[in-house]
């Protein structure tokens, strides 16, 4: 039967047991280093211009929504495609084939993977860009064609995000050696950040910052838990899915677990939270100078750093160091991006196809729209919130184990795929703005609900026999 698959799933080959190496040189490292980006810990102080942002409700409220979003992206988005690629040693896209089908697998989560992997370039781009910008005083103009349009901003996009290309596709190895030491980089930043700040955290107060973050009503706290659950698990919902990738070097179950427990949730407790805590020290210990420009009403550690926490020359420092430190980040989604269009378009050079999508980062970044970074997150947990939730299902179905590739495209899996991708989308469109909480979640449970429904019914295409040896 294995004559019947596709050569990307036939040919496709484990990752053998000698490969495999303890969860604190593979697994929680991979993570530590996404979860520590500076792009993802520095706005979750903020609420999309409310009024005392995420900490309205007081800091207790805003630790307990990090923490809830740290686990749920731990145990509904990576754990069970962190088991299939351990179990398997199988990358994503063959994986994946059991709930989309060999042939629907090339679209979703194939070539979407890697789509999606160049709106994170242009989120990099365009953070780092803006880092680099404020840290030497270079003022960021919004237009009304092109928001951004200052020259500087959009050099350095265009720079990063064309290294991050050339980098992922001919020199990811290199780049692998020195980004296992680079998350150090953040780490080290938010502790210089929490010792300037920690004295005034016993002090802080909601009133404090009632005037700072926007001029919208503030969140009550329910509304803090899910915008803070909605904007974390957003970012880390392609990440969850690609635990199938990283977790393909894990011995077994234990490592699986323990490299998420300290990779995702606590660098995600660690970096969202130390964040947040120094915001509310700065408040609470009047070091936010009311004449520093845009400090006083900044939520931002890192707007605070530069309006007085620290001197000029030291916030220079840090900003260059935190955008270095995201370069491998920008090399890796480039590097997943080529292997996803080598293995969904083979007979396209991956020059051009890397290169095109490229080209679209760049005008994401210099255009400012990788610049809302909340709503990039939303669009990715609503891409790839329904995808987790229907493997989960059927790995469930499957007896806790990788069911094999099924034929064509699988009904259940699509169905459920795009019912939990509207789901999702509900803040896009009008009908349903405002009117479903935590879309990615909501994505992720009807996407499971829906395909265990069909799945039930019989709305799945037929399973084909994997080679010998390669169906352990």
């Amino acid at each position: 039967m294995s004559a019947s698959l596709p050569d990307y799933v036939a040919s496709a080959k484990p990752n053998s047991l000698a490969n495999r190496a303890p969860w604190h040189k593979t697994i929680a490292p991979t993570y530590a280093g996404v979860m520590l980006w500076f792009v993802f810990w520095q706005s979750l102080a903020t609420a999309e211009k409310h009024a005392g942002g995420t900490l309205a409700a007081g800091i207790g409220t805003a630790l307990l929504g990090i923490v809830v979003a740290a686990l749920i992206c731990h145990f509904l988005f990576y754990y069970v495609p962190g088991l299939l690629g351990m179990k398997t040693g199988l990358p994503l896209y063959v994986v994946g084939t059991s709930t989309y089908g060999v042939v629907g697998g090339l679209i979703l989560p194939g070539l979407v993977m890697g789509v999606l992997q160049f709106g994170w370039i242009g989120v990099n781009a365009y953070g780092v860009a803006e880092l680099l910008c404020k840290g030497f005083g270079v003022k960021i103009t919004e237009g009304v064609v092109f928001p951004i349009v200052n020259p500087v901003h959009a050099g350095i996009a265009i720079v990063f995000a064309a290294g991050c290309a050339f980098m992922g596709l001919k020199g990811i190895q290199y780049v692998a050696k020195v980004a296992t030491f680079l998350p150090l980089i953040p780490i080290a930043v938010l502790v210089v950040l929490l010792v300037k700040t920690v004295g005034g955290i016993g002090n802080f107060t909601p009133e404090q910052v009632q005037t700072a973050g926007g001029k919208e009503a503030a969140l009550s706290g329910i509304q803090i838990l899910t915008f803070l659950t909605t904007v974390i698990v957003g970012f880390f919902a392609t990440a969850g899915a690609a635990g199938t990738d990283i977790a393909m070097a894990g011995r077994d179950p234990k490592d699986v677990q323990l490299g998420g427990m300290v990779g995702i949730v606590l660098s995600t407790i660690f970096a969202g939270g130390l964040a947040v805590i120094v915001v509310a020290g700065a408040y609470g210990g009047g070091l936010v100078p009311a004449a520093a420009d845009n400090a006083a009403t900044s939520l931002n550690p890192l707007d605070l750093m530069k309006g007085g926490l620290l001197s000029q020359n030291v916030s220079n420092i840090f900003m260059i160091l935190l955008a270095i430190s995201s370069f491998p980040g920008g090399c890796f989604s480039a590097f997943i991006a080529a292997n996803s269009f080598k293995t969904t378009m083979p007979k396209v050079n991956p020059w051009l196809s890397v290169g095109l999508g490229t080209i679209v980062s760049i005008i994401l970044a210099v255009t400012g729209l990788t610049g809302k970074v909340v709503q990039v997150f939303s669009v990715i947990g609503a891409s790839f919130g329904p995808v987790c939730g229907a493997m989960v299902a059927d790995f469930l179905l499957s007896g806790r184990k990788w069911n094999g590739p099924r034929a064509g495209f699988n009904p259940a899996g699509w169905i459920s795929w795009a019912l939990g991708f509207v789901v999702g989308s509900a803040d896009f469109i009008p009908q349903l703005a405002g009117k479903i909480p935590c879309p990615p979640v909501a994505a992720f449970i009807v996407g499971f609900v829906v395909y265990l429904v069909l799945a039930m019914i019989g709305l799945q295409s037929r399973t084909l026999e994997m080679p010998a040896e390669k169906a352990a």
